[in-house]
């Protein structure tokens, strides 16, 4: 018998900002394992943080914290040279956030994912991924780390002993080198949902991924991240969740 096959599904939520709201948070809830609050910083205010912790608690999904960058204007997604210091602090204040207010509601915070242009700097810096990995530690050393597959955020968290979640993308382009293809560039997102799905499969049961050259490379995928701020959102992770299932493999928090 084959072994069964399992994924956690995570999403980024709480990305409204007082009266300015985006994407479906509750209908997301119904298709995903996991979730990833923003902090304040890119995206949410503390209402909407609380809320979403809410939301998250009441559909027993997993919840998250999605620290970033400064930067409500750019959404987060604009390289910023903080020291490696400074993104030690501000990781650590976001994350306590989160944590915090989870716990007021009953529960506990279960892993960080950053987010957007922090997410790619660190994958591609060691300096900038150990601030991370620094500052999740001082917070809970049992947090998990998801991080990019191949990246320096996976190999400093493994390093120092920290809990990590491969994680792929399902509607995003990669380079041969195993990074992201950056959003300023036109193939960066996947927009044919056909083709988002094949390569969420092949990602899952062969542990690999087509690049933008055409050469197949090598991918661990332990949580796949579909985004919830789209037109179609709710329907494509309605989409997803039906191909995975009828694919036999089963959405499981990590």
């Amino acid at each position: 018998m084959n072994k069964q096959l399992t994924i956690d599904l995570n999403c980024d939520l709480g990305e409204s900002f007082g009266i300015y709201k985006i994407g479906n948070d509750k209908e997301m809830m119904k298709y995903v394992s996991s979730v990833n609050i923003a902090c304040g910083f890119h995206a949410g205010d503390p209402s909407v943080i609380r809320k979403t912790v809410n939301l998250a608690l009441e559909a027993n999904v997993a919840v998250g914290a999605h620290p970033g960058y400064p930067d409500l204007q750019g959404f987060g997604r604009r390289n910023i040279n903080y020291t490696p210091e400074e993104i030690f602090d501000l990781t650590l204040y976001q994350i306590g956030a989160l944590k915090t207010l989870v716990e007021v509601e009953g529960s506990k915070l279960h892993h960080v994912k950053p987010h957007g242009a922090l997410y790619n700097m660190a994958a591609k810096s060691e300096e900038i991924a150990n601030a991370i990995v620094q500052a999740i530690l001082k917070v809970d050393e049992e947090l998990i780390l998801y991080g990019l597959s191949n990246s320096y955020l996976i190999s400093e968290a493994k390093k120092l002993g920290l809990r990590v979640a491969n994680e792929g993308f399902v509607d995003r382009t990669y380079n041969e080198n195993g990074q992201l293809t950056p959003r300023t560039h036109q193939n960066a997102v996947i927009t044919d949902e056909e083709a988002s799905l094949k390569q969420v499969i092949k990602m899952i049961s062969e542990k690999k991924v087509i690049a933008t050259s055409g050469k197949e490379i090598n991918i661990e995928v332990d949580t796949l991240c579909i985004h919830g701020d789209g037109a179609k959102a709710v329907e494509f992770a309605q989409n997803v969740s039906s191909i995975l299932k009828g694919n036999n493999i089963e959405i499981k928090t990590i």
